[in-house]
């Protein structure tokens, strides 16, 4: 069960859900562990509504699967899974770097790349430390700012789902190795100055570089490492 809590803001639907997807990407819930309605409202001191409708909720993003009969539990993500993931998030990040370039003249944007490379410096060097619960956060975070700088939030909300799908597998086969920082990606400052000089080459370079990583990652997994 998730660490003990209490969630008591205004926005409890929200807030459970977001507390049930922090404790899937640390490993704390496990794929196929299974738990009610009531259970995850007792652990949160919350009424079992805002409960029901997070859960639902983390089921429509395919975190959770639904059994009537016996609540809900984790969902599994299989190796072919994550590699279509892999594809898709390809296709998508791809997709937003040849349409704008991520690059433009308005101080406000300067602004938003600003955010993104303080996201990419922490982000980078959590990988390099191996530091996964906080690469997890960070990259989240570099990885959806990247994204809305594309100027089509829903495009980036979409890229964020399947960031954390990717997250979400990853992790358990993450977890406890000891040479966890060969198996993280940390070339987010490299893309990211990529995009500052408008460099459109390089940013690509680098992308079909982490595409490569995580192709190589699944191939690793299929073969025991």
């Amino acid at each position: 069960m998730p660490a003990s809590g209490t969630v008591t803001r205004s926005t409890l639907r929200q807030q459970v859900a977001d507390a049930l997807r922090d404790e899937i990407l640390a490993g704390r819930l496990h794929p196929g562990q299974e738990f009610t309605v009531k259970q995850i409202a007792e652990q949160y001191g919350v009424s079992a509504t805002p409960v029901r409708e997070a859960l639902v909720d983390l089921a429509a993003q395919e975190l959770l699967d639904s059994d009537h009969h016996r609540g809900f539990r984790v969902h599994e993500f299989s190796l072919d899974d994550y590699r279509g993931m892999v594809e898709a998030r390809a296709m998508v990040v791809d997709g937003i770097f040849h349409k704008t370039g991520l690059n433009g003249t308005d101080p406000a944007h300067d602004t938003a790349l600003a955010s993104v490379r303080r996201r990419a410096e922490e982000s980078a060097r959590a990988a390099r430390l191996g530091d996964l619960a906080v690469l997890i956060g960070y990259d989240l975070r570099f990885w959806r700012e990247l994204g809305v700088l594309g100027g089509n939030r829903y495009v980036a909300d979409f890229l964020h789902r399947l960031r954390v799908q990717c997250w979400v597998f990853a992790v358990p086969h993450l977890r406890g190795r000891d040479d966890l920082k060969d198996w993280l990606w940390d070339g987010h400052e490299e893309l990211v100055d990529a995009v500052a000089r408008g460099d459109a080459d390089a940013a690509q370079a680098v992308l079909t570089a982490y595409h490569a990583h995580s192709r190589t990652w699944a191939d690793r997994l299929e073969g025991g490492h």
